[in-house]
């Protein structure tokens, strides 16, 4: 049964979950992931990733700024869950750093691994990454909610504003596999940029559902993304995501990513691996 978005403000923000990381030190953290940010049973992939995230961030701190992620979704994970961080190599301009995030039974259920880059001169500077001529997120329908306010998404998508740019809705029988939406986070207390994002860009449904005439499940397996800007910022939290499934046979997908800020600036750039079971 569909619930009201007004009811959002009774569920657990994002801010206080990264906090118990942090507060837990250098090391390993455990965390029990209330229902409101599952998926069904399980977490889902932009809160693995931004827990593996922030994880890694909190070992690492000096780490510089984040160029790359790769992760891999292994198994389902929820309610509760241990994130366990490491270090790869600590270079001169480069670190990379990693953490699993571990189920009840201590098997992984994602693992993660970073890349953090110092800034270096270059005489080359190329942008070809042009937003999709759409509207500001104010002169948009919702993509999660009905005309009526109610979350037709998944339990999660109470955390987010989310605004249909262009292109489909999810379970729309449309003729191409593409998503375009303003997202922004509820919880404006977020102090990392860079994991508001991480949990941002996975938010969208597999672009895939795009196609569906009805529920099925899917499964993100992979994701890796690249961030463009080592400082992004956008305005009024509101950030341009686009997925578009370029591939899909043998019940997989194969989609890129991009997220603009509000000023249509390229930020991230990602592709995701999904299993389809329709």
């Amino acid at each position: 049964m569909s619930e009201s978005v007004s009811n959002a403000h009774d569920r657990t923000p994002l801010s206080r979950l990264l906090a118990e990381i942090t507060a837990a030190g250098p090391g390993p953290s455990e965390l029990l992931i209330p229902e409101d940010w599952l998926q069904g049973r399980a977490i889902y992939g932009g809160l693995s990733a931004a827990l593996c995230l922030q994880s890694a961030l909190s070992y690492v701190p000096e780490a510089g700024p984040l160029r790359s992620a790769q992760l891999a979704f292994v198994s389902p994970a929820g309610p509760g869950v241990r994130l366990v961080p490491n270090v790869l190599r600590y270079g001169k301009s480069a670190v990379f750093a990693g953490a699993d995030l571990l189920r009840d039974d201590a098997g992984v259920a994602s693992r993660a691994t970073f890349c953090f880059g110092k800034t270096r001169e270059s005489r080359l500077a190329v942008d070809r990454l042009p937003a999709p001529d759409v509207p500001d997120a104010a002169d948009c329908p919702g993509f999660f909610e009905d005309e009526a306010g109610h979350n037709r998404g998944p339990n999660f998508a109470r955390h987010f504003d989310s605004r249909r740019a262009a292109d489909a809705l999810p379970m729309s029988s449309a003729e191409a596999p593409v998503f375009t939406a303003w997202m922004r986070h509820r919880d404006r207390a977020i102090e990392s940029t860079i994991v508001a994002l991480a949990a941002i860009g996975d938010a969208l449904p597999p672009a895939s559902m795009a196609l569906f005439d009805g529920p099925a499940p899917v499964s993100s397996m992979t994701w890796q993304f690249e961030l463009l800007d080592e400082t992004p910022t956008t305005t009024n939290g509101w950030w341009l995501c686009q997925s578009r499934a370029e591939t899909i046979g043998d019940g997989y997908s194969s989609q890129s990513m991009t997220i603009w800020n509000h000023d249509r600036q390229p930020i991230l750039v990602g592709r995701q691996n999904v299993a389809v079971f329709y």
